[in-house]
This record gives structure tokens, sequence and C-alpha cells, in this order.
């Protein structure tokens, strides 16, 4: 008599697409097929959707993003490539966003990453915005790992299964400042946008802003890019970082550190020695009491750049009432019912 699995369907199905891409993938019609999570997210208004959609070569208008959005994307070149780029539309994010992005099924496919886009026109928002998004990113992530991990040891079998890796993500032996840097939980690309407008600040300002971008970038093992959407050569070469996280395609070779140009960085190509120390004239470093190097980049930037409060305001529009969300029938029911309460008062 054949025994019977005690598993359940959800876990007969994960350990089948574990065995998949121990042979090398998915296979689709004869192709191999990957899947990766693309996690986006940065200032409002930043630009986030616009480079989305000119990344994945889509000739369509974009909309503001409310709340957290799907997109779709495949490549077949060789072996056949599923992008699911998530698209958060606020810059103070719930925690929970990510995980309702990805799951822990992520950390299994080791296919997961982020991309943070910053509205470099906005000097005095940049700082609070990118720590919080950072740090609300990271704490989450670090969760889903730690969920994931302890949800394979409960499972039958555990020892045989490959095992899901921690939220500490692990660099090459020769990475630079390897014992210095806290690389983020997965691979992340953090993108200046709107250069355009950026390249007219004063550049000792624009010289600040590079070189603390540059040190958050490599502390957190990270690719750094400035780009613009009115620029067809910075959004080429934004694309390339965009499709290695994407679809694993080569990122180029292509790299500038000069703050009189848009930086382009990828992650290991920059040190703390070529960065130096952070551009202070008018103030004493050692009077700013910083608890780490970090926190001493912060509060010089911030010296320069006063931050402004990140905090999300309530749009006077209701986005019910949008066009872009309308559903003839569902809101025929609402305004129903809308109409009865009213009477009822």
């Amino acid at each position: 008599m054949p025994k019977i699995s005690s598993d359940t369907l959800w876990e007969l199905a994960a350990a089948e697409v574990r065995s998949r891409e121990t042979e090398g993938g998915e296979e689709d019609g004869g192709e191999t097929v990957s899947e990766r999570s693309v996690f986006l997210m940065g200032s409002k208004a930043g630009g986030k959707t616009s480079i989305l959609l000119r990344c994945l070569d889509r000739d369509e208008p974009s909309k503001p993003t409310l709340a957290l959005e799907y997109t779709f994307g495949r490549r077949a070149r060789g072996h056949n490539t599923v992008s699911k780029p998530w698209t958060l539309g606020v810059s103070t994010p719930s925690s929970t966003y990510p995980a309702r992005a990805h799951g822990p099924s992520c950390f299994f496919r080791r296919s997961l990453s982020v991309i943070l886009i910053m509205d470099l026109s906005k000097p005095n928002a940049l700082w609070g915005t990118m720590e919080k998004l950072l740090q609300a990113a990271q704490s989450q992530l670090e969760k889903v790992s730690s969920k994931a991990q302890q949800a394979q040891k409960a499972r039958p079998g555990a020892k045989h299964q490959t095992p899901v890796h921690s939220a500490a993500r692990v660099l090459p032996k020769d990475y630079p400042d390897r014992e210095l840097i806290s690389p983020f939980p997965v691979p992340l690309l953090i993108i200046g946008s709107k250069y355009d407008i950026f390249q007219e600040l004063d550049s000792d300002k624009r010289k600040v802003v590079c070189k603390t971008l540059r040190f958050v970038a490599h502390y957190y093992a990270a690719s750094l890019i400035f780009t613009s959407i009115k620029s067809e050569t910075l959004m080429s070469k934004t694309k390339s970082f965009f499709s290695h996280l994407a679809f694993g395609l080569d990122r180029g070779k292509t790299m500038s550190c000069d703050s009189t140009k848009p930086l382009i960085i990828p992650a290991g190509s920059d040190s703390f020695s070529q960065i130096g120390s952070p551009p202070t004239t008018d103030v004493d470093i050692t009077s700013l009491h910083a608890k780490n190097p970090k926190d001493l980049w912060k509060k010089v930037y911030e010296r320069v750049f006063p931050q402004e409060s990140t905090s999300e305001q309530r749009e006077l529009k209701d986005p019910a009432k949008d066009p872009q969300y309308s559903e003839p029938q569902i809101d025929a029911m609402r305004a129903q019912k809308d109409q009865v309460t009213l009477l009822d008062q």
C-alpha cells in the first residue's frame, strides 16, 4: 500500500519549486524560467513609476502610485526570466508592505532585490526619507527571514532541505571595506532621480550630496546611479542596472565618481578611502558627538541641508473618486449606499 504524505498542498508545492530550482530553474515550453522580485520605494513624486515604465520599455503615461502596486515584466535571452516589480507609493511605509509583497518564498529563491529612488531635487528631505525607508525595509526583511527559517525548521525532514538564507548578506572576501560596512539584507540599488534639476544646484552642495550618497551606498554594499527621465543616455544606463536585478542581465562596466557628472557606481567599485571624510568647512567634526561613522555623515549632511518633515500629508482628494480607479457597478452601489446613509442622518 503506497505511503500517504502528511505534507499539505502548499508544502508539496514549495518542495517542488525548490527541487526545480536546484536542477537549474523551472521549465516553460522547453525553456528555463527564473523568477525575480524587485521592490521599488523612495521619495514621494520622485519618479518611481516613470523610471520603472522606461526600464520595462513601456510606452504609457505614468500615474501616481496609490499604496502598493504590482507590475509584470518578462525577458527571454538564453533563458526566460520573469520579473515582478512592486512599487510603494508612500515615503513613510507601513512596516508590513515588504512582507505583503514578497513573503518568505523569496528567501527560498534568493530572488528579491530592492531599489530606492531618491529625489535629488529635494536634498532637504533626502536623508530623512532614505533613513526611514531603509530602516523599515531592513527590519521587515529580517522578520521575514526569521519566520522563514523557523517555518522550515518546523517541517518534517527539515534536515534534508536546502536552508533559507539568513538576513545577513554574504559578500566576497575581497569586497572593499568588508569588515567596516553593514550590507543590506538583499541586493540594493539607489537611484538619484531628477538629475536635470539637481545639476543646477550650487557645486559645493552637489558635492555634499554626492559624497554622502556614495558613503551610504558603500556602507550598505549597494549600487548607486543618478538619472533623469529627460536623458536617454542616463535612462539607458539606469535600465542596465535595473535589468541586472530584475532579469539577471549584465549591468555594464561604466563607472563615474565625479561629482560634476552623474554618479554611476556599481556595488563593490567604491571604497571609504576613495570617498574620503565628510565635507565640512565650518564645523569641527569632533564637536558633533557622532555615535558611529554613519551618524557622523548624517550630522554633517543635516548641517548643510536641514531636514524637512517626511511625514505624509493627507490628500484632500478621495482616491475612491479618482477616474483611474473607476468601477461602474461598484461605484453605483457605493453611491446608493451613501445616499441611504445621508437620508438616515
